[in-house]
């Protein structure tokens, strides 16, 4: 008999943000992902100035963290 390795954790799901594990089309994360097409960031855990200047793709970025910002994420923060 074979001996099989089997890895402590789940394989990487693709089509997931590796941040918030919302569903990721294919085409954001070639358009936005790093350059293994994976997803930091997405819509649902982000903003689209963040997404577009590098975040999905797991740059760091000037622009205010919606998570740590609050009123960042198309609302007022809550009081």
């Amino acid at each position: 008999m074979v001996g099989v390795t089997i890895a402590p954790w789940p394989p990487a799901d693709p089509s997931t943000c590796l941040h918030c594990g919302a569903h990721v089309t294919d085409r954001f994360r070639r358009v936005f992902g790093d350059d293994r097409d994976r997803a930091h960031r997405c819509g649902e855990c982000d903003t689209y100035a963040r997404l577009s200047r590098g975040s999905a793709a797991g740059v760091d970025v000037a622009v205010p963290d919606p998570e740590t910002s609050p009123g960042r994420h198309g609302g007022e923060a809550d009081a």
